[in-house]
């Protein structure tokens, strides 16, 4: 059973696109993604557009679909009443490259602030050991597809422009907090979280946690312990007298 259903899409550049109406057919069983292509194919041949794997997986198709950042390929269009107005719309924290693709780099160049792993000094990979409750504690946030849904609905990156300087958004921080539950990597980067990547930015609204296609609870447990680490250790009374008196030590 198909129907005729009424589309809103972003078309145009960074700065002077538009929204423009669409009347196209669905079929039963589409999802967005099948409906912008029938699109992209019918009335709009130069419709730019990125996806790859249509089965959520690869990330590509990240847009905002009536204001909510959705993959296009998991977002049926049986979730709309018929006679609703769709209205897809690039991603809103990055720049506009053309119509529904959005220049996500910055994401991949805070990542590359990010030290990588660290074995201890003299392990080789094959002596790896680790008890399966490590493994499964960051098994989870390895599902991340990078579709950077986190990333864009985070209002301190999606309504500050000008925190990104500072702020490295959920994606990266988690990365952090996988890191830094790995029993065998032996990098500190507590004071780079707090300090360079933003981790105090975070207010723990969960609005990360609530886009995330994957079901990852990248606030309660990424964000947050990562948070309760970064305090015991600049907080910890002990800690605060060890470092002072080893600063004295050194200038004596």
């Amino acid at each position: 059973m198909s129907y005729m259903a009424k589309f809103r899409l972003w078309r145009g550049p960074d700065g002077t696109g538009e929204l423009k109406d669409y009347d196209v057919q669905v079929q039963e069983g589409e999802v967005v993604l099948d409906v912008i292509h029938r699109i992209q194919a019918e009335q709009a041949t130069d419709l730019a557009v990125r996806w790859n794997c249509k089965a959520g997986k690869c990330g590509s198709c990240s847009v905002e679909v009536n204001g909510r950042p959705r993959l296009m390929c998991m977002t049926r269009m049986n979730t709309f009443e018929e006679t609703d107005t769709i209205t897809v719309t690039p991603l809103r924290a990055f720049p506009v490259i053309r119509d529904l693709v959005t220049d996500v780099s910055f994401n991949y160049a805070k990542a590359r602030e990010v030290p990588a792993f660290k074995p201890p000094e003299g392990l080789k990979p094959g002596e790896y050991r680790m008890a399966q409750e490590d493994v499964a504690r960051s098994q989870e946030f390895r599902k991340c597809i990078e579709c950077f849904l986190c990333q864009n609905t985070c209002h301190a990156v999606r309504d500050h422009e000008e925190n990104k300087t500072n702020f490295a958004g959920p994606r990266v921080l988690m990365r952090v907090a996988e890191l830094d539950m790995h029993p065998l990597d032996t990098v500190d980067r507590h004071k780079m979280a707090q300090d360079e990547l933003g981790l105090g930015y975070c207010n723990i609204t969960k609005c990360c946690t609530e886009v995330c296609p994957e079901h990852i609870k990248i606030t309660d447990n990424a964000l947050i312990p990562l948070k309760e680490r970064v305090a015991d250790i600049k907080y910890d009374p002990i800690r605060w007298l060890g470092s002072k008196i080893r600063v004295r030590a050194a200038s004596d």
